[in-house]
């Protein structure tokens, strides 16, 4: 159980579950401020026990569900999503900002992150321990799963919600955009792209001024001067912004840089020479006659 900075009497009930005469093998950990909930489930993911682990939000899923996923995880799946088809009520600037969120991550990721990578997921101890060897593993925590190569199964379940909550427009535009800044360099690559476009463009109107001043006589004063330095000053201020977005995408690069490879199965063969004995051979011991 994750307490995230609860400011009811969550913990102390946690607390009393925890004690003697309490519920057995429950892990709690309570956090000092409130944090995202990819987060939070992170906190839960790298201090689980087990082969499997399962997260879910006691809001908003089933947990009768939870067999259902376990079954296809013991059957060979890496991965199990869950998608409840029954869905909290939410605003239409909210609805649109998702539906907008979701077509471009998935035109630069190939997976829509509500559909193929809800929150609600059993995961194998091998996953987890392949998003651990990343630097910040709680941010591609959300989509790593889905987009890492591993066998996955997406299910789907109809049931009520306990709860329901409005999410915040500001946090999810933010959590969105570190997603996106996560898991792609698409977005700061057009940025280098159209910084670079402005370079070139810059630097052809400047070889069009100086012709127009070679071949033209009838030129308003001042024009080929002003023109002249006004392409110079757009044209080095693009090669900086070029030279900065590159530079921020590496650096972006080292920082969410991962394993260069998962091992997703290991297997040996049953007979492995090297433990074998060489140069060795066994023969039965001479036998003597008896004496008397």
């Amino acid at each position: 159980m994750v307490d995230n900075a609860s400011d009811d009497s969550s913990l102390s009930i946690l607390k009393t579950l925890t004690s003697t005469g309490g519920l057995p093998n429950l892990q709690v950990y309570a956090l000092t401020k409130e944090v995202d909930e990819n987060l939070a489930a992170w906190v839960g993911l790298e201090n689980a026990l087990g082969d499997f682990v399962a997260v879910l939000d006691p809001l908003s899923d089933d947990i009768d569900f939870l067999p259902t996923m376990l079954e296809q995880a013991v059957s060979g799946a890496d991965v199990v999503f869950a998608s409840n088809l029954h869905r909290p009520p939410q605003g239409l600037v909210y609805r649109t900002a998702s539906w907008a969120f979701n077509a471009l991550y998935k035109r630069l990721n190939g997976i829509s992150l509500s559909q193929d990578a809800p929150g609600y997921r059993l995961l194998g101890r091998h996953v987890i321990n392949f998003i651990l060897q990343f630097p910040q593993p709680s941010i591609p925590y959300r989509h790593l799963p889905a987009t890492g190569g591993f066998t996955r199964v997406n299910l789907s379940y109809q049931s009520p919600l306990p709860h329901t909550r409005s999410k915040k427009l500001g946090e999810s535009i933010n959590h969105g955009m570190r997603l996106l800044v996560s898991s792609t360099q698409a977005p700061m690559r057009l940025v280098t792209g159209l910084s670079l476009f402005g370079a070139v463009i810059n630097l052809l109107y400047t070889f069009y001024v100086l012709a127009v001043g070679l071949l033209k006589t009838d030129i308003a004063s001042g024009w080929i001067s002003l023109s002249l330095q006004q392409s110079g000053m757009f044209f080095l201020i693009s090669l900086v912004l070029l030279v900065l977005g590159e530079y921020i995408l590496n650096m972006a690069s080292l920082s969410n840089e991962g394993p260069r490879y998962h091992v997703g199965q290991e297997m040996s063969s049953t007979r492995i020479t090297r433990k074998e004995k060489l140069n060795i051979e066994t023969s039965a011991a001479p036998s003597f006659p008896a004496q008397t």
